[in-house]
């Protein structure tokens, strides 16, 4: 089968809530890595075969397919098509495995992918008002077939958190310390520069600005838990946040007729699914089968990216998979670097190549929750 390598990856700062990015308009915030990307890796736009773009809740000026608004609005070749990708959270990874497949497939040479997501410009709550502008509550109701499957009411990210948590005896204490950690590996990346060949700038701001280094124990047992009884708080949950991402393959025949040095060669490619009411466990069965599709194992991995939707998450993951927590998110997660859906993705990918590249890591892994109780799992092989 025809291999699909990694040419370069490259992502904007993730902006806060109310920050720097916030009023960027989301195909101009799209356009700033894939500008770079261009511009770093020396190629002829017009010989991209397609753009496969990641990004959730694709209405008001996220709508009228971002995928190919952040290309023009790129300065890019019009000849060149863009398609977007919603696999809710995961959104940018299977941009990346939907590109993949087409080079590995014969009929793409050069593709480029990623996503973004302005949620200061559309936060969560945006999709939920313009369903219920239509008479909708959430995405499920009315739906006869869903009430006799799942019953009502009973997809709800928080649930689920909260449900993990006590399924694995994980205390609040022991989510908090795990908090803390995300924030002081973020905030010990960006003081050593680990972060800086990854990111473009993007109007003046040059790191994540997401990141809490005064941080304590004593501040996150304080705040209060989103549900009464519950343990869940917003210390120990990823933050909203605004961000792109941009990655280009290329197959065999590309990197000779261009002249490109691969970073990386994509090793293994696959998706799973769980319950959707638990929503957030499915990393755990889709590493399972990845490995087992893969002829790996965990100890043949250098370094994980397990996504922090919640802290939870990758909690039960490492426990259930035997995961050493010394080798994911080594540079944080999006506890502390924010999770702007559509982008989050390639994000992860972007970071553990860089990573990869900066400790002599061989193998990289990658997955993350989805809605509707989804996961992608991604393996890389770092090369040079």
């Amino acid at each position: 089968m025809p291999e699909a390598y990694i040419i370069d990856a490259v992502r904007t700062p993730i902006g806060r809530k109310k920050g720097t990015l916030s009023a960027v308009h989301p195909a101009d915030l799209g356009a700033e890595p894939i500008k770079a990307l261009i511009k770093r890796t020396g190629i002829d736009p017009g010989a991209v075969d397609d753009v496969v773009w990641g990004c959730c809740d694709t209405i008001g000026p996220q709508a009228g397919d971002i995928g190919r608004t952040v290309w023009l609005v790129a300065g890019m070749p019009q000849h060149v098509p863009g398609t977007t990708i919603d696999r809710q959270c995961g959104s940018s990874q299977q941009a990346l495995h939907f590109a993949a497949q087409g080079v590995m497939s014969g009929t793409q040479d050069l593709v480029v992918c990623g996503g973004s997501q302005a949620m200061n410009a559309i936060p969560i709550s945006a999709a939920m008002f313009a369903g219920q502008a239509h008479g909708f509550d959430d995405p499920f109701s009315g739906s006869e077939g869903w009430v006799a499957r799942y019953g009502s009411g009973t997809v709800n990210q928080i649930n689920s958190a909260e449900m993990i948590a006590r399924k694995w005896d994980f205390s609040r204490e022991e989510m908090e310390q795990f908090s803390l950690t995300s924030h002081q590996r973020a905030q010990a990346a960006t003081d050593a520069g680990w972060f800086d060949k990854e990111i473009e700038p993007v109007r003046g701001l040059e790191h994540d600005e997401t990141i809490r280094p005064t941080t304590t124990l004593e501040g996150l047992a304080a705040l209060k838990p989103v549900q009464e009884g519950g343990v869940i708080t917003a210390g120990i949950a990823s933050q909203n946040a605004d961000g792109a991402a941009s990655i280009l393959i290329a197959s065999e025949r590309a990197v000779k007729d261009h002249g490109l040095k691969p970073r990386a060669r994509v090793h293994h490619l696959s998706v799973r699914a769980d319950d959707p009411v638990w929503m957030l466990t499915a990393p755990i069965p889709a590493t399972k089968y990845a490995l087992e599709k893969s002829g790996m194992k965990i100890s043949d991995i250098d370094l994980f990216e397990c996504n922090e939707a919640f802290a939870p998450i990758p909690m039960a993951w490492m426990k259930e998979l035997d995961v050493p927590h010394d080798r994911v998110n080594v540079q944080g997660g999006a506890i502390a670097l924010g999770h702007p859906l559509g982008a989050t993705g390639a994000r992860l990918m972007t970071t553990m190549l860089h990573a990869l590249e900066r400790t002599g890591g061989r193998y990289g892994l990658q997955t993350m929750c989805e809605g509707g109780g989804q996961a992608n799992v991604t393996i890389i092989e770092r090369l040079g």
